[in-house]
C-alpha cells in the first residue's frame, strides 16, 4: 500500500478549514485527529478564526485533545472573549483537559464572570469529572452554582452538593449536607428533588 495515500493532506484540510463553509470545515477539523499536536494545532487554531460557531466549538473541542502551549492560550481568549455561549462552554471543557490544578484559577474566575447557564453547567461538569480536584473547590464552586438565578445551574450545583454529602469528609460533608437542607425549599422542583436524592445517598 502506498503510504502516501493514507498520510492527511494537510495543504487540503485547510483550505477545507479556511472555507468557513461547515459542511467542509467540521469534517477537515474531526480529520485532524489523526495528526499529532504539532500539525494539528495550527489547523485548530485556524478554525477559531472563522465565524460560523459550530467550526470555532469543533476547533474549541479539538484544543482540548491536541494539547500544547498555543492552544491553552488560544483557548484562554475564547473563553474570556468569544460572544457565543456554545463556544465558550466547549472551550471551558477544552480547558480542564489540562488538568484540574492549571484550570481551577481560570474556570472559577469564568463561572463568576460569565452569567451563561450554558457555560456555567459545562464548567461546573468538566471540573465535577477530574478525579483529582480538591472537594474544598467542588465546595466552594456548587456554593457559586446554588446562587445562580438559573434553576438548571442549581440543579447542577446540588447535584455537586449531593456528591459531596457521600464523598467529603468533615467540614466539607457537613457543610454540603447544611446546604442540601437549605436547598429542599428552593422554587425549582428539580433543584429539591436533587437536594433529596443528595441526603439520601
Amino acid at each position: 500500500m502506498d503510504p502516501s495515500s493514507s498520510a492527511p493532506d494537510l495543504a487540503a484540510l485547510r483550505e477545507a478549514i479556511a472555507s468557513g463553509d461547515p459542511s467542509r470545515a467540521m469534517p477537515a477539523l474531526v480529520g485532524l485527529r489523526a495528526l499529532e499536536a504539532e500539525q494539528a494545532t495550527p489547523l485548530l487554531l485556524l478554525g477559531l478564526e472563522q465565524t460560523t460557531f459550530m467550526i470555532r466549538s469543533i476547533a474549541s473541542a479539538g484544543l482540548g485533545v491536541k494539547r500544547s502551549e498555543a492552544g491553552w492560550q488560544a483557548l484562554e481568549a475564547v473563553l474570556e472573549g468569544d460572544e457565543d455561549a456554545n463556544v465558550r462552554a466547549e472551550a471551558a471543557n477544552a480547558l480542564a483537559s489540562y488538568g484540574v490544578e492549571r484550570a481551577w484559577p481560570l474556570l472559577r474566575a469564568a463561572f463568576e464572570r460569565d452569567g451563561q447557564w450554558l457555560v456555567r453547567c459545562s464548567i461546573l461538569s468538566a471540573l465535577a469529572e477530574q478525579p483529582d480536584i480538591p472537594m474544598a473547590w467542588l465546595l466552594e464552586l456548587a456554593q457559586l452554582a446554588i446562587a445562580d438565578a438559573d434553576g438548571t445551574v442549581r440543579v447542577g450545583g446540588t447535584e455537586v452538593l449531593g456528591r459531596l454529602a457521600r464523598e467529603g469528609e468533615g467540614a466539607t460533608q457537613s457543610e454540603a449536607r447544611q446546604l442540601l437542607r437549605g436547598l429542599q425549599a428552593d422554587g425549582d422542583h428539580r433543584v429539591v428533588a436533587a437536594a433529596l436524592d443528595g441526603l439520601q445517598g
